[in-house]
């Protein structure tokens, strides 16, 4: 039987999706609650937030992910970085996940990713549990209800973790699969639990499909000043970096906390909601993001609680370091209604360093900004992936490797196209550690990060006195108002000096050594402004 409202034309059997139990469309947050508690999903807390474990998988797993090697886009995926898939093993897998369904209930949301309805993608996501289908409600744009009864999906994602793939028949690794298809316009996921598979895919569709129409596709954060959205910064980053704590500023506008489009009109979110992590989330230091996990709704997702009162542990992370809240936008109280931006005044490039070598903040050149764009560089962050238990210095292109389709030049070249039309300052922030690496230091103060972005975004930071680092040659203020000297000189925060000047010759050789595979690509200016 089906329930809810749907374009009557576009159920899931003129998809081909036949034989399945009760279809749920388009319920909204308290039908899927109720039927998430009916099925055993998951636990009601404080507030009404939804409480869940995810099981064996706490992050995603992109050595699973796969893209279909179909003849539109065989010469312009990045395979290097993107594991290929065969036609005919997807249309097996695809074959079987249907065949698996039948018999079964399932939810299905009609959703748009994208606030700028110019360059918008509306989605439809068929989820087998419940919960799902409230996640990726929070984390797309919603339709208005009325817009339900025409909608069509320009793509389709089918969530099924009960499905186990066949290696040997699917062409795939394991009985994990994340299976992108673009010429059929369907993504199929089995085999996991971890919701953020559902926002990531598609985020990895738009970051295809945007830079193809010359809009930059970004992983980054997004926010502007109050009633000024022509003053807008975007926070580069990976998980982990703090794009989300830092863009949640409550003296600015929040745009969006994830991902977000660079068009000739300005930036725009992809999203409808923030994925916050929530180890040692505080209500002293992030009042706004630690309020939303007692809001109605909220998914709290491998979260350990006491059963009697229901209180959050924030700081046991015996599930996952990668412990999350996902909640839609509005529920932060800074955050813009229309979720659109001007182009970026400010660009800020996050980065983890576990090696303790990096200044909290910098100025970068146009050619700088370019190379550490390309570079970047982080540290993998516990439990964002499987297997991470401690934090790994990596090399993640365009501060989001895992998904980006295309060559990292054609996001990079974007970019230097736009800061140079826009005129945007570039700035790279170390939120990693401080004082000596990961083990002897200690994480950036976040009160410092704040202040001096506040001085970066408020211009009073172009003013400033800088050095030129000698080991990564770009500028470096050496004072800021709120900020300990010190701390803008790593070597001076480091009681063994000779220690950091092995540590610093070490990350150095290391930029060199990964940019190598960028220099055939590049552009002059950019080589001259690479390090070691």
């Amino acid at each position: 039987m089906t329930f809810g409202r749907v374009n009557p034309q576009f159920k899931l059997e003129d998809q081909g999706i036949e034989g399945l139990g009760n279809v749920y469309y388009n319920l909204m947050e308290p039908a899927l609650i109720e039927a998430a508690l009916k099925r055993g999903e998951g636990t009601l807390g404080k507030g009404g937030a939804f409480l869940v474990t995810t099981g064996k998988y706490t992050g995603r797993s992109p050595k699973d992910k796969f893209i279909v090697r179909t003849p539109s886009v065989e010469d312009s995926i990045w395979w290097e970085n993107n594991a290929p898939m065969e036609p005919d093993a997807f249309d097996l897998l695809h074959a079987d996940m249907l065949e698996h369904m039948k018999g079964r209930d399932y939810y299905v949301q009609d959703l748009t990713g994208g606030a700028d309805p110019a360059n918008a993608i509306d989605v439809r996501v068929v989820s087998e549990l419940a919960w799902h289908n409230l996640f990726i409600r929070h984390m797309l744009r919603r339709p208005d209800r009325e817009d339900l009864d025409s909608f069509t999906a320009d793509f389709t994602i089918i969530n099924c973790p009960s499905f186990k793939a066949d290696p040997a028949k699917h062409g795939c690794r394991s009985e994990t699969v994340i299976a992108l298809n673009f010429e059929k316009k369907l993504i199929l996921i089995g085999d996991t639990e971890y919701a953020g598979e559902n926002k990531k895919s598609v985020f990895t569709l738009l970051n295809y499909i945007l830079p193809g129409k010359g809009i930059m596709a970004m992983h980054c954060s997004a926010n502007h000043a109050p009633n000024n959205p022509v003053d807008t910064a975007v926070f580069f980053g990976l998980s982990g970096t703090g794009k989300t704590t830092l863009s949640a500023d409550p003296e600015r506008v929040l745009i969006g906390d994830d991902e977000h489009g660079w068009s000739d009109r300005g930036t725009f979110n992809f999203e409808g909601g923030c994925y916050a992590k929530t180890i040692n989330l505080s209500p002293e230091a992030e009042p706004e993001i630690y309020a939303t996990t007692e809001k109605f709704g909220t998914v709290i997702e491998n979260m350990v609680f006491d059963p009697d009162t229901f209180n959050l542990d924030y700081e046991d992370d015996s599930l996952t370091a990668n412990m999350r809240c996902a909640y839609p936008l509005h529920y932060i109280s800074n955050a813009s209604k229309t979720a659109l931006g001007g182009h970026p005044k400010n660009i800020i490039m996050l980065t983890c360093d576990a090696f303790g070598v990096l200044p909290p903040i910098a100025r970068l050149t146009p050619a700088q900004a370019m190379y550490h764009f390309l570079s970047g560089f982080t540290s993998k962050v516990a439990g964002t992936e499987r297997g991470i238990t401690e934090p790994q210095p990596t090399f993640s292109t365009c501060f989001g490797a895992p998904f980006m389709p295309r060559r990292p030049e054609a996001y990079g070249n974007l970019l230097r196209d736009k800061i140079a039309k826009h005129g945007a300052t570039c700035w790279l922030v170390n939120t990693g550690w401080t004082g000596g690496a990961y083990g002897t230091g200690s994480r950036m103060p976040i009160k410092a990060t704040r202040a001096l972005l506040h001085a970066a975004l408020n211009g009073s930071l172009n003013t400033a006195q800088f050095r030129k680092d000698p080991n990564f040659g770009f500028e470096v203020p050496v004072h800021v108002e709120g900020v300990p000297d010190m701390l803008l000189d790593p070597k001076k925060t480091w009681d063994d000096k000779a220690a950091y000047d092995a540590q610093a010759d070490r990350l150095v050789g290391m930029f060199a050594e990964n940019f190598a595979q960028y220099v055939p690509y590049i552009d002059d200016d950019v080589k001259a402004a690479a390090i070691g």
